[in-house]
């Protein structure tokens, strides 16, 4: 038997133990049919076989974003950006809102994203008065770089139905003048209320996102995706199989399920398709000074999903809601045992080594973010508490506990590039080249199995993706170095070469 393409020449970190390196992977009928030397050339060459030199670059796995947010990518790469690089201040943003006004009817919504209060001049974030002074004729939607918190100006907040009168949703918050309890604009953990009430992009701006996200991913060599978003639901998934029935998108995709989603599936079952069925999102919050959903609340979720053999993914960020999602899981566990579960938390971004065992004990996995301390190290070395920042995103800690972790990129509060988070996880550096908890870095190689064949394990896949060896899927990257030879310093200017998905080249640098 010939294949149908073999990559020679090459430095193969193929991550099968078995047999860790290699120069040459042959690929047939969209899998790895064979990983071997230069030698074994001639044995797999057939008349139709396309051969490719590789003349020394590297070969991985296809990364796989463990955490993303793929639709809310796409609407931020066709929405006006107002990050840092663009903006430094209120009036700077009210700048680019006027410009944008002029070029819309009166009435049509402006939606931009990306502004990061910590890094404008007035040290706050903006508010509907603000706004206002950019235009009162167009309802506008503001949404911070982490998208838990939306600025709406006087007419937006009017069109969604908030006024002093309007109670807090639950788990959310509207921010209020402290004299006369009139709405400032700031909207916390309010994204599933606005999604129901704020007009949609259009379905041209829509799917020009879902290619330009798309192409983005495949550029960084992500050849799967895990979509954490917990606005999934059944229409959100029949959308996810249009645009892989239609090639909008290439990359393989799980998706998540929010817990109307669920609560869909449990009636109807889904028919799933292309599409991957990944856990099921609970997001654990305390924006409000209270634990929302309230613990019992949280138990009786959890244990339906247990009870479902559905994986339980708890969004949990704080030291405190962390920890609550560790206990309940444990509780869960202890009262209905269930092997080879693989619940996740996603993000722990402040663990303590104790509960680092705990979830080891659990078997629950860590879903984390090491692009995080690369993009907001100086943030947090400004912000965080020093009890608390000794154990911020505390990854040899949670690995010498016993637990696994896979790593996303939660794009798009971080751009996705994986190379970053490789490089984050092995220097600890921010971006401003500050250093964060140095003992708590990781070898290269470390990194890069976060991001593949642990990331394949989160979504029970690990049998068919996350390594190089024959008989799985051919979802490779070529990068332009090898991110255990170079220096440290190196690995985050590494690029990706060449994506292959299922034995075809999706996408090919320049």
């Amino acid at each position: 038997m010939t294949a149908d393409l073999i990559l020679y020449n090459a430095s193969v970190l193929t991550l099968d133990a078995a047999h860790p390196r290699a120069q040459l992977v042959a690929i047939r009928d969209g899998k790895i049919f064979a990983v071997g030397e230069n030698e074994d050339l001639k044995e797999f060459k057939g008349l139709r076989t396309e051969v490719i030199d590789c003349q020394g670059r590297t070969i991985l796995p296809g990364f796989n974003d463990a955490h993303c947010h793929f639709v809310a990518l796409a609407k931020s790469l066709v929405n006006p950006n107002l990050g840092p690089t663009k903006v430094h201040s209120i009036f700077d943003i009210q700048r680019e809102i006027r410009e944008l006004a002029q070029n819309l009817s009166l009435g049509s919504w402006i939606r931009a994203d990306g502004y990061n209060e910590f890094y404008l001049a007035e040290n706050r974030h903006p508010t509907r008065w603000d706004l206002d002074k950019a235009t009162s004729s167009h309802p506008i939607k503001l949404t911070h770089r982490s998208g838990h918190a939306h600025v709406l100006n006087s007419l937006a907040l009017i069109l969604v139905g908030i006024s002093r009168e309007t109670p807090e949703p639950p788990g959310g918050i509207i921010e209020r003048d402290l004299e006369t309890g009139e709405p400032n604009g700031l909207l916390y953990d309010m994204g599933s209320f606005l999604a129901k009430r704020v007009p949609p992009l259009g379905d041209s701006e829509l799917s020009q996102g879902i290619k330009l996200a798309s192409q983005e991913l495949l550029s960084l060599g992500i050849t799967s995706i895990q979509d954490a978003s917990s606005e999934n639901d059944f229409q959100r998934w029949q959308m996810f199989q249009q645009w892989k029935e239609e090639g909008s998108i290439k990359c393989r995709v799980s998706l998540m399920l929010g817990l109307e989603g669920f609560n869909q599936y449990q009636a109807e079952r889904l028919a799933l398709g292309e599409i991957h069925l990944g856990g099921v999102k609970i997001i654990l919050q305390e924006t409000t000074g209270r634990l929302s959903p309230p613990r019992e609340e949280l138990k009786q979720i959890v244990r339906l999903i247990q009870q479902s053999h559905l994986q339980v993914a708890l969004h949990a960020v704080e030291e405190t809601t962390v920890e609550v999602a560790s206990s309940i899981l444990e509780h869960i566990l202890q009262d209905s045992p269930r092997t080879n579960h693989r619940h996740r938390i996603e993000h722990c971004s402040i663990c303590q080594p104790k509960i680092a065992k705990r979830l080891a004990s659990l078997g629950v996995m860590v879903v984390t973010q090491p692009a995080f301390i690369y993009y907001n190290g100086e943030r947090y070395l400004k912000t965080v508490p020093k009890r608390q920042l000794q154990h911020l995103y505390p990854i040899a800690t949670l690995l010498k506990a016993g637990v696994k972790v896979a790593a996303g990129s939660d794009c798009p509060v971080v751009p996705s590039n994986p190379l970053i988070g490789i490089y984050a996880a092995v220097s600890r550096k921010a971006e401003t080249g500050e250093v964060i908890l140095p003992e708590e870095r990781i070898p290269p190689l470390e990194a890069i199995r976060m991001y593949t064949d642990l990331a394949a394990y989160t979504s029970f896949e690990e049998a068919i993706k996350g390594s190089i060896a024959p008989g799985k899927l051919a979802d490779l990257v070529i990068l332009s170095d090898d991110p255990t030879k170079v220096s440290v310093e190196e690995i985050k200017d590494l690029e990706a070469e060449m994506t292959i998905i299922g034995g075809d080249i999706v996408w090919r640098k320049d």
